[in-house]
């Protein structure tokens, strides 16, 4: 038994969710799949998977030995791509992933410069608004925004960005300026439910958090269309302040109540440590000034408003 094809076969299986998806993943027979993770089974004396299940379940000594397997495995591919000249030369693909409206905004632009910069790299950009898991989806960098939970990834802070309230200029003509949180419960609020609630937005008063009521006349589940009412005059919505940039530039929408706004939330590039590909040391020396630059001038931007 090859046991590095099969603990290869073996962390296929468990990405993909089961032998019959592990075997199209590969391109082999789920005879083959099959016969190979029963032979490792076999050899270590032990049952990796839960039988009889609807959903592929790891057993307990099945979850140590896939984290082992993909160490070992990681481990190996550094080894090869040391011996190849890979940590020599920037080349290869990177895996990139970023929230859906930054990336789009912000991470995009630099990645085009950046291939541009490096024609020897190839670059994969899955932007989700969730927090992936680099290491299970094979991502060899991510922007998240918010604090961060210890783990034993590498974070480098590029900036900060702020939760913002804001109306269109035609908005606040006709019905007036909320000076205060109390005065949104008598206006028309626009919600992106994915960030606030819809009945109640916090502020920070005299530096304690307080929940004020809000009259949601529309709630939307993405930032895009929370921002498009807002710039048409349909009400005030909520979001953050990288979202607006363009309108904010375009004298579309106006920033208010910012005495009131929460703590700014940091914005980092985030990496497994260890020896590093000379393709993300690449990247991160190429994206880490530029997004701090945008950041930087789209929180100016923000002020001026």
């Amino acid at each position: 038994m090859d046991r590095f094809d099969a603990m290869s076969v073996l962390l296929a299986v468990v990405d993909a969710g089961s032998l019959s998806a592990g075997a199209r993943r590969l391109g082999m027979p789920l005879t083959t799949v099959s016969r190979k993770v029963s032979e490792l089974e076999a050899h270590l004396h032990t049952r990796l998977f839960n039988r009889g299940s609807r959903r592929l379940e790891l057993t307990g000594a099945g979850q140590s030995y896939v984290a082992a397997c993909r160490k070992i495995l990681e481990d190996v591919g550094d080894a090869e791509r040391v011996a190849s000249g890979e940590y020599r030369a920037p080349r290869g693909e990177l895996v990139i992933t970023a929230p859906i409206v930054f990336g789009r905004v912000h991470m995009l632009p630099i990645v085009g410069a950046f291939l541009k910069a490096y024609p020897n790299i190839d670059v994969r950009v899955a932007f989700a608004d969730r927090i992936v898991n680099l290491l299970e989806e094979h991502v060899d960098v991510a922007l998240r925004i918010g604090e961060l939970p210890d783990s034993g990834l590498v974070a480098a802070r590029v900036g900060m960005i702020r939760h913002v309230v804001c109306a269109s200029p035609d908005y606040l003509k006709e019905h007036g300026m909320p000076l205060t949180p109390d005065d949104l419960a008598f206006h028309d609020c626009i919600t992106f439910e994915g960030l606030v609630s819809s009945r109640a937005w916090t502020f920070w008063n005299n530096g304690v958090p307080r929940s004020f009521s809000v009259h949601s006349r529309l709630v939307v589940n993405t930032a895009e269309a929370a921002i498009d009412m807002a710039v048409a005059g349909v009400g005030i919505t909520r979001v953050l302040s990288y979202q607006i940039a363009a309108p904010l530039k375009a004298r579309k929408l106006v920033i208010i109540l910012e005495p009131f706004e929460p703590t700014s939330i940091p914005v980092s590039l985030v990496h497994a440590g260890g020896l590093l590909p000379l393709k993300l040391r690449a990247f991160l020396d190429f994206a880490t000034p530029r997004l701090k630059a945008a950041l930087a001038k789209n929180d100016q931007l923000a002020v001026r408003a």
